[in-house]
Parts: C-alpha cells; sequence; structure tokens
C-alpha cells in the first residue's frame, strides 16, 4: 500500500509521516506536496510514467492556492481519499454523509489507525470508492462559500437606531427570550433573531455556538478552564453576568477552532 501526502505545512507533513511509521510501517509514501498545481502535476507525470495511482491520498483541505477540491476538477483522480482538515462543525457532517473519511488536525494516533482500517475494511469488502461522495461535498461547500455573511446590525437603543458593525461586538447570548449582543466597549443591545437564526448569518470563523444560548469571537475569551462533566468554563471581555461554559458536545470542536 502507498500514499501521496497533500500538506502544505510541514510540521503536519512531518507528524503524518510519523504517525504512518508507527501504525503502519508497511505503507510507503510515494510523494509529499503542497499546492493544487503541484499535485495535479504529479498525478499526470505518475500516470504518464506509468506508475500505478496511490491507493490513498491524505488530503489537506486548505492549500497556499486554494481549495484542494480544484484538484477534482483538473485530474482524474482513481485513490482513496483521507481528508485532513481544520475545518468547523458543518465540514466534519458534510463528510460523515458523503462516506468520506476525514482526520482532524493534528491527526492523532488513534484516528488514524482508525481511518487506515476503514479502508481496508471497505477494499476487503470491495466497497465502492469516496469519489462520488467527494463531488457531493464539493457541491455542498462551493454553496456554503457562495454565502454573504451579515456585516452589520441595526439595532435600537432608547428611541436611536444604530448600525453596528459585526467586526465591533464580543458575544451574542439569550436569555431565553430575547436575544443580545455585547459589543467591546460592554454596550449590550437587543438583537431581533433567534440563536438559530444568527448561527446561520454569522460567519463560523468568527462566531462559535459554544452551547444553546451563547456564540462567541476568539478576541472575547479573555481565559479557559476545565468544567464539571467535561465542559469548559469561559470568561470572557466584556465580563458576562451569567456562566459561560462550553457544552461537552462541542468541547472538541471549539478547541479546533480555537486554534485556527
Amino acid at each position: 500500500m502507498n500514499a501521496l501526502i497533500v500538506e502544505d505545512e510541514d510540521l503536519s507533513v512531518r507528524r503524518l509521516k510519523k504517525l504512518l511509521g508507527e501504525v503502519a510501517p508497511d505503507l510507503e509514501i510515494a510523494g509529499v506536496t503542497d499546492s493544487i498545481e503541484g499535485t495535479v502535476e504529479w498525478v499526470e507525470s505518475n500516470r504518464t510514467a506509468g506508475k500505478p495511482d496511490p491507493d490513498l491520498i491524505f488530503l489537506d483541505i486548505e492549500l497556499s492556492d486554494g481549495q484542494s477540491f480544484e484538484i477534482f476538477n483538473r485530474t482524474r483522480v482513481n485513490s482513496t481519499i483521507i481528508f485532513t482538515t481544520s475545518y468547523d462543525e458543518y465540514a466534519l457532517q458534510a463528510f460523515k454523509l458523503n462516506s468520506i473519511d476525514y482526520l482532524l488536525k493534528p491527526v492523532h494516533r488513534d484516528d488514524l489507525l482508525r481511518s487506515l482500517q476503514k479502508y481496508e475494511n471497505m477494499k476487503a469488502q470491495k466497497a465502492p470508492d469516496s469519489l462520488a461522495g467527494i463531488r457531493k461535498l464539493l457541491e455542498d461547500f462551493q454553496k456554503k462559500s457562495a454565502v454573504e455573511y451579515r456585516q452589520r446590525f441595526l439595532v435600537k437603543q432608547g428611541q436611536k437606531l444604530l448600525s453596528i458593525e459585526v467586526g465591533d461586538i464580543a458575544y451574542f447570548f439569550t436569555d431565553d427570550r430575547y436575544s443580545f449582543f455585547m459589543t467591546e466597549s460592554g454596550q449590550k443591545l437587543l438583537v431581533d433573531f433567534t440563536m438559530d437564526e444568527l448561527a446561520e448569518v454569522l460567519d463560523p470563523q468568527r462566531f462559535f455556538r459554544i452551547n444553546r444560548g451563547m456564540m462567541v469571537t476568539h478576541k472575547s475569551i479573555d481565559k479557559m478552564d476545565p468544567y464539571f462533566g467535561n465542559r469548559l468554563s469561559l470568561s470572557l471581555r466584556p465580563v458576562h453576568s451569567r456562566e459561560a461554559l462550553v457544552s461537552r458536545e462541542k468541547v472538541g470542536d471549539f478547541k479546533v477552532w480555537m486554534g485556527k
């Protein structure tokens, strides 16, 4: 079995090679590329030379020259794909729906071993490969990237109307009846959106919904502490009147988001 690694971060390449050496010592690294252009050239040169396509491609999504999905538009890919990604919850759900395996960065040994075992099981059962699912995933991402996220909110303060830029907002929260946001300067303002609606119109790279009633930004987080029940407790700035807890099921995705 051999594999191509498509990754533009040297540290991630070294880590993946090290882990592959531990969990799959017989796997040969056929090549390493770091861009869409370089990967297309590698695949086509490899094929022109009469060499077989790699069994596996470990494919990072965000490369230096764009999203790696473009590779599938520019050359025929016959290999099984395992994505390596730092993407948000939406993307992970898309992978699951399309039966495409993925490794959340930083890649961990047990996750890598599980992906390789899944590949071996699929091969033994002669299951269909993931390329049809990749086409669907590409369509989903193109639709998602076409969304224009909200840049401003028009809100009332007494008798005045204020237009507040999203970049000036520290976090959103609800009191179970109404939704509010807190600006970086400490203004608490009522906003005419539910939390579910806010999750649809706000950029997930900027805002993370830590529980049903709160969305935070990176810069609003002053401190993070472990909390009972495998949750996290956040200290926010400006200070929030209630505890800001990252729910247990969101802790993993939250840590990934915080590392972006």
